[in-house]
Protein backbone atom coordinates (compact mmCIF):
# COMPACT_ATOMS: atom_id res chain seq x y z
CA UNK A 1 0.00 0.00 0.00
CA UNK A 2 1.38 3.81 -0.90
CA UNK A 3 0.99 6.83 0.45
CA UNK A 4 -2.28 8.48 -1.47
CA UNK A 5 -2.61 11.58 -3.79
CA UNK A 6 -2.18 14.54 -2.92
CA UNK A 7 -2.76 16.93 -5.97
CA UNK A 8 -4.85 16.19 -8.73
CA UNK A 9 -5.20 18.09 -12.19
CA UNK A 10 -8.03 17.38 -13.37
CA UNK A 11 -8.83 18.37 -17.11
CA UNK A 12 -12.61 19.43 -16.93
CA UNK A 13 -12.81 20.43 -20.67
CA UNK A 14 -11.24 20.17 -24.11
CA UNK A 15 -12.85 23.48 -24.66
CA UNK A 16 -10.40 26.83 -25.54
CA UNK A 17 -10.87 29.64 -26.94
CA UNK A 18 -7.29 30.14 -27.87
CA UNK A 19 -5.01 27.56 -29.65
CA UNK A 20 -1.19 27.52 -28.29
CA UNK A 21 1.03 25.10 -30.70
CA UNK A 22 2.27 23.38 -27.54
CA UNK A 23 -1.06 22.37 -26.19
CA UNK A 24 -0.68 18.47 -24.58
CA UNK A 25 -4.59 17.87 -24.75
CA UNK A 26 -5.22 19.39 -28.38
CA UNK A 27 -7.71 21.59 -26.89
CA UNK A 28 -9.77 22.92 -29.85
CA UNK A 29 -13.38 21.84 -29.45
CA UNK A 30 -15.89 24.61 -27.94
CA UNK A 31 -18.87 22.58 -27.75
CA UNK A 32 -17.83 20.33 -25.34
CA UNK A 33 -18.19 17.02 -26.31
CA UNK A 34 -16.20 15.80 -24.62
CA UNK A 35 -16.79 16.81 -21.30
CA UNK A 36 -18.45 14.97 -18.20
CA UNK A 37 -21.69 15.79 -17.50
CA UNK A 38 -22.14 18.05 -14.35
CA UNK A 39 -23.55 15.04 -12.25
CA UNK A 40 -20.68 13.18 -12.95
CA UNK A 41 -18.56 15.50 -12.07
CA UNK A 42 -20.24 15.47 -8.97
CA UNK A 43 -19.95 11.59 -8.59
CA UNK A 44 -15.88 12.23 -9.64
CA UNK A 45 -15.37 14.73 -7.15
CA UNK A 46 -17.16 12.37 -4.39
CA UNK A 47 -14.72 9.56 -5.93
CA UNK A 48 -11.87 11.20 -5.49
CA UNK A 49 -12.83 12.44 -1.71
CA UNK A 50 -12.85 9.30 -0.84
CA UNK A 51 -9.66 8.20 -1.75
CA UNK A 52 -7.45 11.78 -1.81
CA UNK A 53 -9.13 14.15 1.45
CA UNK A 54 -7.73 17.08 1.63
CA UNK A 55 -5.75 17.01 -1.67
CA UNK A 56 -4.98 20.16 -3.99
CA UNK A 57 -7.40 19.82 -7.31
CA UNK A 58 -6.36 21.68 -9.79
CA UNK A 59 -9.53 22.40 -12.10
CA UNK A 60 -8.09 22.66 -15.27
CA UNK A 61 -9.16 22.68 -19.02
CA UNK A 62 -8.72 23.17 -22.59
CA UNK A 63 -10.45 26.55 -20.52
CA UNK A 64 -12.17 25.35 -17.15
CA UNK A 65 -14.23 28.78 -17.51
CA UNK A 66 -15.69 27.44 -20.73
CA UNK A 67 -17.87 24.64 -18.59
CA UNK A 68 -21.00 26.76 -17.41
CA UNK A 69 -21.14 24.89 -14.65
CA UNK A 70 -17.16 25.75 -13.38
CA UNK A 71 -18.35 27.92 -10.49
CA UNK A 72 -20.91 25.10 -9.31
CA UNK A 73 -17.75 22.59 -9.55
CA UNK A 74 -16.04 24.72 -7.44
CA UNK A 75 -18.40 24.31 -4.62
CA UNK A 76 -19.04 21.25 -4.36
CA UNK A 77 -14.77 20.36 -4.77
CA UNK A 78 -14.91 23.21 -1.17
CA UNK A 79 -18.09 21.02 -0.05
CA UNK A 80 -16.06 17.74 -0.56
CA UNK A 81 -12.89 19.00 1.56
CA UNK A 82 -10.64 19.70 -1.19
CA UNK A 83 -8.23 22.77 -2.23
CA UNK A 84 -9.33 24.28 -5.19
CA UNK A 85 -7.29 26.19 -7.38
CA UNK A 86 -8.06 27.06 -11.43
CA UNK A 87 -5.58 27.12 -14.53
CA UNK A 88 -6.59 29.58 -16.72
CA UNK A 89 -5.73 32.05 -19.77
CA UNK A 90 -7.87 34.57 -17.96
CA UNK A 91 -9.13 36.18 -20.77
CA UNK A 92 -12.58 35.43 -19.89
CA UNK A 93 -11.74 37.01 -16.42
CA UNK A 94 -13.62 40.41 -15.89
CA UNK A 95 -14.78 41.68 -12.40
CA UNK A 96 -17.89 39.68 -12.43
CA UNK A 97 -16.28 36.24 -13.13
CA UNK A 98 -13.61 37.28 -10.57
CA UNK A 99 -16.59 38.12 -7.74
CA UNK A 100 -18.04 34.74 -8.79
CA UNK A 101 -14.54 32.68 -8.27
CA UNK A 102 -14.12 34.31 -4.86
CA UNK A 103 -17.79 33.69 -3.89
CA UNK A 104 -17.70 29.95 -4.96
CA UNK A 105 -14.40 29.52 -2.92
CA UNK A 106 -11.43 29.18 -4.97
CA UNK A 107 -7.90 29.02 -3.28
CA UNK A 108 -6.16 30.30 -6.24
CA UNK A 109 -5.67 30.92 -9.75
CA UNK A 110 -3.07 29.63 -12.22
CA UNK A 111 -2.70 32.11 -15.11
CA UNK A 112 -0.87 31.07 -18.38
CA UNK A 113 1.70 33.96 -19.38
CA UNK A 114 4.70 33.20 -21.86
CA UNK A 115 6.43 36.11 -22.37
CA UNK A 116 6.97 39.69 -20.92
CA UNK A 117 5.83 41.28 -24.44
CA UNK A 118 2.58 40.85 -26.04
CA UNK A 119 3.53 39.63 -30.10
CA UNK A 120 5.35 36.73 -28.97
CA UNK A 121 2.44 35.56 -26.40
CA UNK A 122 0.11 35.70 -28.63
CA UNK A 123 2.40 33.78 -31.30
CA UNK A 124 2.54 31.10 -28.80
CA UNK A 125 -1.01 31.30 -27.78
CA UNK A 126 -2.44 31.25 -31.24
CA UNK A 127 -5.15 34.55 -30.59
CA UNK A 128 -3.91 38.16 -31.48
CA UNK A 129 -5.21 40.32 -28.46
CA UNK A 130 -4.77 37.07 -25.80
CA UNK A 131 -1.75 39.09 -24.30
CA UNK A 132 -3.78 42.04 -23.59
CA UNK A 133 -6.96 40.44 -22.12
CA UNK A 134 -5.06 37.53 -20.27
CA UNK A 135 -3.29 40.97 -18.46
CA UNK A 136 -7.02 42.34 -17.65
CA UNK A 137 -7.79 39.42 -16.32
CA UNK A 138 -5.46 39.62 -13.76
CA UNK A 139 -5.92 42.69 -13.19
CA UNK A 140 -9.57 41.40 -12.19
CA UNK A 141 -8.05 38.95 -10.14
CA UNK A 142 -6.03 41.41 -7.61
CA UNK A 143 -9.05 43.36 -7.30
CA UNK A 144 -11.04 40.54 -6.60
CA UNK A 145 -8.37 39.33 -3.74
CA UNK A 146 -7.53 36.20 -4.79
CA UNK A 147 -4.05 34.80 -4.69
CA UNK A 148 -2.88 34.06 -7.97
CA UNK A 149 0.62 32.67 -9.52
CA UNK A 150 1.88 32.91 -13.22
CA UNK A 151 2.51 29.89 -15.72
CA UNK A 152 5.79 30.36 -17.82
CA UNK A 153 6.15 27.82 -20.65
CA UNK A 154 9.40 27.39 -22.27
CA UNK A 155 10.05 27.60 -25.63
CA UNK A 156 13.75 28.49 -27.53
CA UNK A 157 12.75 31.77 -28.27
CA UNK A 158 11.51 33.01 -24.50
CA UNK A 159 13.96 31.01 -22.53
CA UNK A 160 16.12 34.30 -22.16
CA UNK A 161 13.29 35.99 -20.67
CA UNK A 162 13.24 33.82 -17.14
CA UNK A 163 15.16 36.46 -14.75
CA UNK A 164 12.73 39.23 -16.25
CA UNK A 165 9.56 37.19 -16.27
CA UNK A 166 10.25 36.35 -12.20
CA UNK A 167 10.85 40.48 -11.51
CA UNK A 168 7.67 41.01 -14.01
CA UNK A 169 5.50 38.26 -11.69
CA UNK A 170 6.91 39.69 -8.61
CA UNK A 171 5.93 42.92 -9.38
CA UNK A 172 2.23 41.91 -10.63
CA UNK A 173 1.76 40.48 -7.21
CA UNK A 174 2.09 36.91 -8.04
CA UNK A 175 2.31 34.38 -5.12
CA UNK A 176 4.90 32.75 -7.47
CA UNK A 177 6.14 31.92 -11.03
CA UNK A 178 6.13 28.21 -12.35
CA UNK A 179 8.17 27.63 -14.93
CA UNK A 180 6.71 24.43 -17.21
CA UNK A 181 8.78 22.61 -19.18
CA UNK A 182 7.02 21.00 -21.68
CA UNK A 183 6.29 17.08 -22.93
CA UNK A 184 6.73 16.69 -26.71
CA UNK A 185 2.57 15.35 -26.67
CA UNK A 186 -0.68 16.43 -28.27
CA UNK A 187 0.09 19.79 -30.45
CA UNK A 188 3.43 19.76 -29.17
CA UNK A 189 4.72 16.85 -30.87
CA UNK A 190 6.80 18.56 -33.01
CA UNK A 191 6.81 22.36 -31.42
CA UNK A 192 8.07 22.25 -28.27
CA UNK A 193 11.03 20.28 -27.78
CA UNK A 194 13.99 22.02 -26.50
CA UNK A 195 17.37 21.02 -27.32
CA UNK A 196 19.22 19.19 -24.24
CA UNK A 197 22.02 22.04 -23.71
CA UNK A 198 19.23 24.36 -23.43
CA UNK A 199 17.61 22.46 -21.39
CA UNK A 200 20.25 22.39 -18.86
CA UNK A 201 20.49 26.67 -19.58
CA UNK A 202 17.53 27.09 -18.79
CA UNK A 203 17.35 25.55 -14.99
CA UNK A 204 20.71 27.41 -14.02
CA UNK A 205 18.38 30.74 -14.92
CA UNK A 206 15.49 29.16 -12.76
CA UNK A 207 18.35 28.54 -9.95
CA UNK A 208 19.97 31.85 -10.31
CA UNK A 209 16.35 33.56 -10.20
CA UNK A 210 14.81 31.47 -7.49
CA UNK A 211 18.42 32.59 -5.35
CA UNK A 212 18.30 36.48 -6.18
CA UNK A 213 14.47 36.57 -5.61
CA UNK A 214 13.99 34.22 -2.24
CA UNK A 215 12.35 36.41 -0.19
CA UNK A 216 9.91 38.05 -2.67
CA UNK A 217 8.05 35.34 -4.73
CA UNK A 218 8.57 31.83 -5.30
CA UNK A 219 9.97 30.44 -8.37
CA UNK A 220 9.41 26.86 -9.56
CA UNK A 221 10.62 24.16 -12.24
CA UNK A 222 7.83 21.97 -13.20
CA UNK A 223 8.16 18.89 -14.63
CA UNK A 224 11.96 19.28 -14.15
CA UNK A 225 12.74 17.02 -11.80
CA UNK A 226 16.74 17.66 -12.70
CA UNK A 227 16.53 20.68 -11.29
CA UNK A 228 17.50 18.99 -8.39
CA UNK A 229 20.98 18.52 -9.58
CA UNK A 230 21.69 22.78 -9.91
CA UNK A 231 20.82 22.73 -5.87
CA UNK A 232 22.79 23.21 -3.11
CA UNK A 233 21.14 21.06 -0.39
CA UNK A 234 22.75 22.83 2.45
CA UNK A 235 20.56 25.81 1.95
CA UNK A 236 17.69 23.31 1.08
CA UNK A 237 14.80 23.62 3.87
CA UNK A 238 11.29 22.24 3.52
CA UNK A 239 9.52 25.52 3.36
CA UNK A 240 11.41 27.58 0.77
CA UNK A 241 11.50 28.06 -2.42
CA UNK A 242 12.37 24.72 -3.81
CA UNK A 243 10.20 23.18 -1.20
CA UNK A 244 7.88 22.11 -4.04
CA UNK A 245 10.26 21.39 -6.71
CA UNK A 246 11.30 18.21 -6.42
CA UNK A 247 11.36 14.64 -8.33
CA UNK A 248 8.96 13.72 -10.50
CA UNK A 249 5.79 13.21 -8.22
CA UNK A 250 3.54 11.48 -10.74
CA UNK A 251 1.69 8.07 -9.40
CA UNK A 252 3.24 8.48 -6.34
CA UNK A 253 1.63 12.01 -5.20
CA UNK A 254 -0.04 13.43 -8.24
CA UNK A 255 -2.27 11.94 -11.02
CA UNK A 256 -4.42 13.34 -13.84
CA UNK A 257 -7.90 13.03 -14.85
CA UNK A 258 -8.45 13.93 -18.24
CA UNK A 259 -12.11 15.39 -19.18
CA UNK A 260 -13.91 12.09 -19.94
CA UNK A 261 -12.52 10.44 -16.74
CA UNK A 262 -9.36 7.99 -17.93
CA UNK A 263 -6.84 8.68 -15.04
CA UNK A 264 -3.15 8.72 -16.10
CA UNK A 265 -0.36 9.64 -13.62
CA UNK A 266 0.60 12.61 -15.03
CA UNK A 267 -1.04 15.50 -17.88
CA UNK A 268 1.44 14.69 -20.40
CA UNK A 269 1.04 10.50 -20.37
CA UNK A 270 -2.10 10.60 -23.15
CA UNK A 271 -4.68 8.00 -22.14
CA UNK A 272 -4.80 4.79 -23.87
CA UNK A 273 -7.14 2.03 -24.80
CA UNK A 274 -6.57 -0.13 -21.73
CA UNK A 275 -6.46 3.89 -19.57
CA UNK A 276 -8.95 3.20 -16.38
CA UNK A 277 -11.91 5.37 -15.92
CA UNK A 278 -12.86 6.64 -13.37
CA UNK A 279 -16.36 6.19 -13.57
CA UNK A 280 -15.99 2.92 -14.21
CA UNK A 281 -13.64 1.99 -11.58
CA UNK A 282 -12.55 3.29 -8.08
CA UNK A 283 -9.63 5.20 -7.55
CA UNK A 284 -8.20 3.22 -5.26
CA UNK A 285 -8.04 0.72 -7.80
CA UNK A 286 -6.74 2.70 -10.17
CA UNK A 287 -3.87 3.92 -7.95
CA UNK A 288 -2.81 0.15 -6.39
CA UNK A 289 -3.29 -1.76 -9.50
CA UNK A 290 -2.89 -0.28 -12.84
CA UNK A 291 0.35 -0.93 -14.27
CA UNK A 292 1.25 2.81 -15.42
CA UNK A 293 1.36 3.81 -11.72
CA UNK A 294 2.63 0.69 -10.38
CA UNK A 295 5.56 1.20 -13.00
CA UNK A 296 6.23 4.23 -12.26
CA UNK A 297 6.01 3.84 -8.40
CA UNK A 298 7.50 0.22 -8.09
CA UNK A 299 9.78 -0.34 -11.15
CA UNK A 300 13.40 -0.07 -11.13
CA UNK A 301 14.76 2.35 -13.33
CA UNK A 302 16.62 1.55 -16.26
CA UNK A 303 19.04 2.88 -18.55
CA UNK A 304 21.29 6.24 -17.36
CA UNK A 305 18.59 7.11 -14.86
CA UNK A 306 19.21 3.69 -13.27
CA UNK A 307 22.39 4.68 -12.85
CA UNK A 308 22.31 8.03 -11.92
CA UNK A 309 23.48 9.61 -8.55
CA UNK A 310 20.15 11.31 -8.60
CA UNK A 311 18.19 8.17 -9.43
CA UNK A 312 16.20 8.56 -6.02
CA UNK A 313 15.78 12.29 -5.65
CA UNK A 314 15.55 13.39 -9.34
CA UNK A 315 14.33 10.25 -11.44
CA UNK A 316 13.50 11.97 -14.42
CA UNK A 317 10.84 12.79 -16.59
CA UNK A 318 8.71 9.20 -16.86
CA UNK A 319 6.43 10.95 -19.45
CA UNK A 320 9.53 11.52 -21.99
CA UNK A 321 10.82 8.17 -21.04
CA UNK A 322 7.62 6.94 -22.58
CA UNK A 323 7.79 8.87 -25.55
CA UNK A 324 10.89 7.77 -26.05
CA UNK A 325 11.30 4.72 -24.76
CA UNK A 326 8.04 2.79 -24.72
CA UNK A 327 8.57 2.48 -21.13
CA UNK A 328 8.08 4.58 -17.95
CA UNK A 329 11.15 3.26 -16.48
CA UNK A 330 13.99 4.03 -19.69
CA UNK A 331 16.27 6.99 -19.27
CA UNK A 332 15.38 10.44 -19.61
CA UNK A 333 15.96 11.83 -23.36
CA UNK A 334 16.42 15.55 -22.17
CA UNK A 335 18.72 14.70 -19.20
CA UNK A 336 22.85 15.67 -19.81
CA UNK A 337 24.25 14.77 -16.40
CA UNK A 338 27.55 12.46 -16.45
CA UNK A 339 28.82 11.76 -12.93
CA UNK A 340 32.32 11.94 -12.58
CA UNK A 341 32.59 7.63 -12.68
CA UNK A 342 30.68 7.72 -15.78
CA UNK A 343 33.32 10.23 -17.51
CA UNK A 344 36.01 7.90 -16.05
CA UNK A 345 34.38 4.85 -17.75
CA UNK A 346 33.91 6.88 -21.44
CA UNK A 347 36.79 6.89 -23.72
CA UNK A 348 34.70 9.91 -25.27
CA UNK A 349 31.72 12.15 -24.91
CA UNK A 350 29.51 9.94 -26.11
CA UNK A 351 26.24 11.14 -28.16
CA UNK A 352 27.56 14.71 -28.07
CA UNK A 353 26.46 15.09 -25.03
CA UNK A 354 27.18 18.23 -22.64
CA UNK A 355 29.36 17.09 -19.32
CA UNK A 356 27.74 17.67 -15.68
CA UNK A 357 29.63 16.73 -13.14
CA UNK A 358 28.79 16.78 -9.67
CA UNK A 359 29.62 14.67 -6.39
CA UNK A 360 26.70 12.62 -5.76
CA UNK A 361 24.06 13.75 -3.17
CA UNK A 362 24.90 13.26 0.49
CA UNK A 363 23.38 10.09 2.15
CA UNK A 364 22.47 8.93 5.39
CA UNK A 365 20.55 5.39 5.75
CA UNK A 366 17.93 6.71 8.02
CA UNK A 367 16.31 10.43 8.98
CA UNK A 368 14.15 9.53 11.65
CA UNK A 369 11.45 12.04 13.12
CA UNK A 370 10.99 12.78 16.69
CA UNK A 371 7.45 12.48 17.88
CA UNK A 372 6.45 16.09 18.45
CA UNK A 373 7.61 16.99 14.94
CA UNK A 374 5.68 14.22 13.36
CA UNK A 375 2.63 16.31 15.07
CA UNK A 376 4.08 19.69 14.28
CA UNK A 377 4.39 18.51 10.35
CA UNK A 378 0.29 17.45 10.82
CA UNK A 379 -0.71 20.83 10.81
CA UNK A 380 1.14 21.48 7.26
CA UNK A 381 -1.73 20.92 4.66
CA UNK A 382 -2.14 18.09 3.18
CA UNK A 383 -1.41 19.09 -0.60
CA UNK A 384 2.21 19.82 0.49
CA UNK A 385 3.52 17.57 3.57
CA UNK A 386 5.11 15.33 1.41
CA UNK A 387 6.91 17.71 -0.02
CA UNK A 388 7.75 19.88 3.31
CA UNK A 389 8.88 15.98 4.67
CA UNK A 390 11.63 15.51 1.73
CA UNK A 391 12.43 18.69 1.79
CA UNK A 392 13.21 19.03 5.42
CA UNK A 393 14.78 15.20 5.61
CA UNK A 394 17.36 16.35 2.46
CA UNK A 395 18.31 19.16 4.46
CA UNK A 396 19.16 16.93 7.62
CA UNK A 397 21.07 14.56 4.89
CA UNK A 398 22.97 17.94 4.12
CA UNK A 399 23.97 18.83 7.02
CA UNK A 400 24.80 15.40 8.51
CA UNK A 401 21.62 15.53 11.21
CA UNK A 402 19.66 11.84 11.72
CA UNK A 403 17.06 13.21 13.67
CA UNK A 404 13.96 16.28 12.45
CA UNK A 405 12.79 18.34 15.66
CA UNK A 406 10.60 20.81 16.29
CA UNK A 407 13.45 23.42 17.05
CA UNK A 408 14.93 22.27 13.44
CA UNK A 409 11.62 22.97 11.60
CA UNK A 410 10.95 26.34 13.52
CA UNK A 411 14.71 27.47 12.66
CA UNK A 412 14.44 26.70 9.04
CA UNK A 413 10.93 28.18 8.85
CA UNK A 414 12.14 31.52 10.54
CA UNK A 415 14.91 31.31 8.20
CA UNK A 416 12.36 31.16 5.23
CA UNK A 417 10.29 34.08 6.51
CA UNK A 418 13.38 36.75 6.05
Amino acid sequence: MTDNPYIISWNTTKRCNLACSHCYLDSAEMNGASDMSTEQCMKVMDELASFAPGAMLVLTGGEPLLRPDIFSIIRYSRKKGFTPVLGTNATLIDSEVAKELKHSGISGVGISLDSLRGEPHDKIRGVEGSYTTTMNGIEAIKKAGIPFHTQFSITEDNLYEIEGFTRFSRDLGARAVNFFFLVCTGRGQEDTALKPALYEEALQKIVRASNYYKNEIMVRARCAPHIIRYADDSTFDGFNDFSVTSGCIAAKGYLRVDPNGSVTPCPYIAPHDDTPNILNTTLFNIWNTDKAFTDIREGKLEGECGECDFSESCGGCRARSFIKNGTFLGDDPWCEYMSESEIKNRSGNENNKVVISKSAPAKIINITWSTEAEERLKNVPVFVRPLVKKGLERYAKAQGVREITPEMMQKLRSRAKH
